[in-house]
């Protein structure tokens, strides 16, 4: 079933100490294009991601966000620069002596003094967070291809009631067409007896004409043709698994534009010229909702 290139989902969940909201959005592009926003101290995540969204997604520009919050306390290390210490006891223990005073230094004066203790978070287990996250990045996923499907199923039955439309003038080409040629007998049947008046008229040479005009203006090739890449496209548009068929589908559409504008371009007759017209209406609106299929 074929899907659109604009899709939406979201899910989020508690897990691991982490609360975890990922979100993934779509619209139209020619091909995957994929970026991710998360956490800089995350950022081992963003392949994993676009790996995982590729698996089931074939076009489109998709952007992805991912967001951790610690629900329980972080596991930290706490570094004690000896050095800097050590170089602070010195000064203090050289300044009581100097100057006969008590040397009062203590662990929580020591604290005072920037850069004495470190504190940092542990490493993050990269594994453990990732399988918290695709545990989440699952539905969201599920709900973000959902919603392509559904829009998706929208744009194939437009597209087949249009393409239904474009076939009902093309039927009317085709039938009109050879009333064009007798129109253009008679209308030439008539001209030359005004002219030659009670002079004979050349049967076969007004056949000859008459040959000519309907050749000018066969249109049998282009009908058989466009009918050809509708049928095509219905395939497609009907196909089970036609992931990626959007490019086949602009394919086609720029045939069948192709086919009626070489109708027109014979067109002599009024009628055929407005039914021409209501094709082409029919075919740019096809065009552009094949542009938003996957």
């Amino acid at each position: 079933m074929i899907k659109s290139m604009t899709g939406y989902g979201r899910a989020q969940a508690q897990i691991a100490g982490m609360g975890i909201t990922v979100e993934i959005k779509s619209v139209n592009h020619r091909y995957f294009e994929f970026s991710s926003r998360v956490y800089r101290n995350y950022s081992f995540l963003e392949e994993k991601l676009k790996g995982y969204v590729q698996s089931q997604v074939s076009r489109g520009k998709i952007e992805c966000s991912v967001q951790i919050e610690a629900l329980e306390t972080d596991d930290v290390i706490v570094q004690v620069n000896h050095s800097l210490a050590s170089g602070f006891v010195t000064a203090y223990n050289e300044v009581a002596q100097r100057y006969a005073i008590p040397n009062d230094v203590s662990v929580s004066l020591l604290a005072r003094q920037n850069d004495i203790f470190q504190v940092r978070k542990a490493p993050a287990d990269e594994e453990a967070v990732w399988e918290a996250v695709l545990s989440v990045l699952a539905p969201a996923l599920d709900a973000f291809v959902e919603m392509r499907r559904v829009e998706g199923l929208r744009l194939r039955e437009d597209i087949l009631g249009r393409a239904e439309a474009i076939l009902k003038q093309v039927d009317f080409i085709e039938a009109r067409s050879p009333e064009t040629v007798r129109e253009y007998n008679e209308k030439l049947l008539s001209r030359l007896q005004d002219l030659l008046q009670d002079t004979a008229i050349d049967e076969q040479r007004l056949l000859t004409e008459a040959a000519i005009f309907a050749d000018k203006i066969a249109v049998a090739e282009e009908v058989t043709r466009l009918r050809s890449h509708i049928d095509q496209l219905r395939q497609f548009l009907a196909t089970e698994n036609s992931g990626g068929v959007g490019k086949t589908l602009d394919f086609l559409v720029q045939e069948m534009n192709r086919e009626i504008n070489t109708i027109g371009s014979k067109a002599s007759d009024v009628a055929i010229a407005k039914a021409v017209i209501a094709v082409k209406t029919e075919i740019e609106k096809i065009r552009e909702q094949v542009q938003n299929i996957e």
